[in-house]
């Protein structure tokens, strides 16, 4: 009598019932971050005539969240690996989630501050978790349904900040005025905790892992060393040592590198990738996009506002064009595939064409300028920017091998932060600097706004010729 060995057959394991219910708290917990990123922008005047402060001052409200969450997200996906993507997102959000009724609260604008810095700590801690998560709900091919409905809601939610702040402002529920644009992380946090105890997968994670807590230390100094004195110099006067604290970012930076090279296991960031020079050109091309899109738009928001007059509503309503063009241009942003990096070349080339349009309508326009006149330069100039978003980081990431994509992708995430916090700070000073001289609030507002689109339009032919280094293909 014989017997006949037969190899096991491996069955897929059955997707879990509450995949789309875990997808969805995933989401949620994904739009609070995105949300929080930008829906201050339009309320930053109105929350200045209520708390007071300096100009500064509103510049920080908007920059403290995303210079923290640059430094909280070189840790946050490791966070996950050692404790449970599930634990770390919960308890992301649930410390999201009372920062922002912190930030509600808050009495003055040191305290909007504090609140907004502990935001984007616990934003740093849950955010990462997602893209783990997702895989782990929906493995093999069912992720592309995922992403399906993931993507495009994160193209949206990305650019809805300032339309979603400005309709809260103007609804004025239950008499909360600029309040609101916190409160409203409330009941989507609670959404995220109740949906996510019900559906995410839990998972132990792996202790032996270990968080370089001196180069994080080391990265937020010379992070913070780099925004403070940029975002205090015009108020300071631009005194002496506010020079001395940018070479001292410099020189913790360069620290920063060698501790990491020196660093045998488990460094923040691989920086053998930066050895590639698409890698490092993708960097300088982040750097110079950014800081163009983030620094044009709350120069623009600004002049609405502080200039013109506008509500909150009216702002957000005059700015819409530029959302709409946003979201249409990252749905264009699917073409990259075929196109490769000519996509980031025709997304640049129609942005600086919306741009210098809008620059184009400043100067015929002046004071008297509309928010007609002005919808279809900022529908074209968020089209373009919206075919950068899909292809970006999978083009920059394209000669990147396996075993750096994870070190190389946080650490462009980070980047792209600091650049946003960049934006605020350099251009938002430019903007102070010719808004606050004697004169006439919307000739200065006008003539401001006009010298922050002409910078941007000069990094957006720096991220054109930037392009070309970058590689043809992404991953």
């Amino acid at each position: 009598m014989t017997t006949t060995l037969e190899a096991p057959v491996q069955v897929a394991a059955a997707p879990s019932p509450r995949r789309w219910l875990g997808l969805f708290a995933i989401l949620t917990a994904t739009l609070m971050n995105l949300l929080d990123t930008s829906i201050v922008n339009v309320a930053l005047p109105v929350i200045r005539r209520d708390l007071g402060g300096s100009y500064a001052t509103m510049q920080w409200i908007a920059a403290s969240y995303t210079l923290v969450l640059a430094i909280g997200l070189l840790t946050g996906g490791r966070l996950g690996d050692m404790f449970g993507r599930r634990r770390m997102l919960l308890s992301g959000a649930a410390g999201f989630v009372a920062a922002s009724l912190f930030c509600a609260l808050a009495w003055s604008p040191e305290a909007l501050i504090a609140g907004r810095v502990l935001q984007a700590v616990f934003g740093a801690v849950m955010v990462p978790q997602g893209f783990g998560l997702i895989r782990d709900l929906f493995p093999g091919p069912d992720m592309g349904k995922a992403y399906g409905v993931f993507g495009p809601s994160i193209g949206l939610a990305t650019i809805l900040g300032p339309i979603v702040a400005g309709g809260l402002i103007k609804l004025d529920p239950f008499g909360t005025d600029w309040r609101s644009i916190f409160l409203i992380n409330l009941p989507m946090g609670a959404f995220t905790i109740a949906a996510g105890l019900k559906a995410l997968p839990a998972s132990s994670g792996d202790r032996s892992r270990k968080i370089d807590i001196l180069g994080v230390l080391i990265a937020g100094t010379g992070m913070g060393l780099l925004v403070y004195p940029l975002m205090q110099g015009r108020e300071l006067g631009w005194p002496g040592w506010i020079f001395g604290m940018l070479a001292a970012a410099v020189a913790v930076l360069a620290v920063f590198v060698v501790q990491q090279l020196g660093r045998k296991s488990s460094p923040l960031v691989e920086m053998s990738v930066f050895k590639r020079r698409s890698y490092a050109s993708g960097v300088v091309f982040i750097v110079a996009f950014f800081v163009a899109i983030i620094g044009f738009s709350i120069a623009a928001g600004f002049l609405l506002q502080l200039g013109l007059g506008y509500t909150p509503m009216g702002a957000s309503v005059a700015m819409a064009p530029w959302a709409i063009g946003a979201f249409v241009g990252s749905a264009a942003g699917a073409m990259a595939p075929q196109l490769g990096r000519k996509a980031l070349h025709i997304g640049l080339a129609v942005m600086g064409a919306g741009i210098a349009a809008v620059y184009a309508v400043f100067q015929v326009a002046g004071v008297d300028v509309s928010p007609w006149a002005l919808a279809v330069p900022f529908l074209i100039a968020g089209a373009g920017m919206g075919m950068i978003f899909v292809p970006l980081f999978g083009i920059i990431l394209g000669e990147i091998e396996d075993h750096e994509v994870g070190s190389a992708s946080g650490a462009l995430e980070s980047i792209q932060q600091l650049s946003s916090a960049l934006g605020v700070a350099v251009l938002g000073t430019v903007f102070f600097n010719r808004f606050a001289i004697a004169g006439r609030p919307d000739v200065n507002a006008l003539a401001a706004t006009q010298q922050v689109t002409l910078i941007a339009l000069v990094l957006v032919a720096v991220a054109f010729g930037i392009g070309f280094l970058l590689p043809k293909r992404g991953r």
